[in-house]
């Protein structure tokens, strides 16, 4: 399996629990708005694609996105989960590095909205809102006892998990730190949480899930939690959660992922909580137009 090292804001933006902004409607759609100072948007080389760069990071020079979807990029810009955006077929193949510079006494949590507005002017991206229903996995209570520890949550692990997290996968397992003693570990058939929210809990748990997971425990806190699997169901989640990360298997393998029953949601038991297969109302944001070729920087 193809390692991958990466700083997503992709999935923590979901983290801080902010609502989405409103939905841009082109250039020059709105009053005043949130922009980097400086930004450049480009095509990734074909040989850097899927390389050590993928991913998102924040450093002091500002904000860097290497090798993402525009699906991923758009996703990010309005804290939704990239399911959840609909467009054209290339939204899904096609990578841009992003790199781009903070106005003075900007904060990270405004990269989102700074974002939305490189969008709009270099892609001349604009898109609505609509439901549609499809298959997902509700993340509910189970049978009792819930066996996940409750645990104090650090008052600043919320503002980190914004921007931060490093995340890396590859055979050995997948490894996720969110900061301020916020992680989770998947490593030999046993999965480790630590001071993770349940709407983090899901969405790390959608790495290994053919459908979508929406979070419906009403479970408030931060939480410890700890299950393990089989050689063979472990070895099974990770081939899908490669996948989910965008990495091509061969065609003989990619049937036998296709045809696995995932034995996710009956580890997911051990804890007292249960991945019901059910058919939701989702949000989507469907892209109305965009620019294959982003305007020169």
């Amino acid at each position: 399996m193809k390692t991958l090292h990466a700083a997503l804001l992709l999935t923590s933006l979901l983290v801080s629990g902010a609502a989405a902004s409103a939905v841009a409607q082109g250039p020059g759609a709105a009053g005043s708005r949130v922009e980097f100072e400086v930004a450049s948007v480009r095509p990734t080389p074909p040989s850097e694609q899927h390389g050590l760069s993928l991913g998102f990071r924040m450093d002091a020079a500002g904000m860097h996105i290497g090798s993402l979807t525009l699906r991923e990029i758009v996703a990010a810009a309005y804290r939704v989960k990239t399911y959840q955006v609909r467009g054209p077929e290339w939204i899904e193949t096609e990578r841009f590095d992003v790199n781009a510079t903070l106005p003075p006494g900007a904060k990270a949590a405004q990269v989102p909205e700074m974002l939305q507005a490189l969008l709009a002017d270099r892609f001349g991206l604009a898109l609505h809102r609509e439901k549609k229903e499809m298959p997902v996995y509700a993340l509910v209570l189970g049978k009792p006892p819930l066996r996940v520890q409750e645990v104090p949550a650090d008052p600043d692990a919320a503002a980190a998990t914004v921007v931060n997290g490093t995340l890396t996968g590859g055979p050995a397992g997948v490894y996720r730190d969110f900061g301020n003693g916020s992680s989770y570990n998947f490593v030999g058939g046993k999965f480790e949480a630590k001071k993770l929210r349940m709407a983090t809990l899901a969405t790390e748990l959608e790495r290994f899930a053919e459908r979508p997971i929406v979070e419906l425990t009403n479970l408030k806190g931060t939480y410890d939690a700890t299950f393990a699997v089989p050689a063979e169901d472990y070895q099974a989640l990770l081939r899908r959660a490669a996948v989910n990360s965008g990495i091509v298997m061969p065609a003989q393998m990619m049937r036998a992922i296709d045809n696995d029953i995932n034995p996710l949601p009956q580890a997911i038991e051990q804890l007292g909580l249960k991945l019901d297969a059910r058919r939701l109302a989702v949000d989507l944001l469907v892209i109305d137009q965009v620019r294959r070729t982003p305007i020169e920087n």
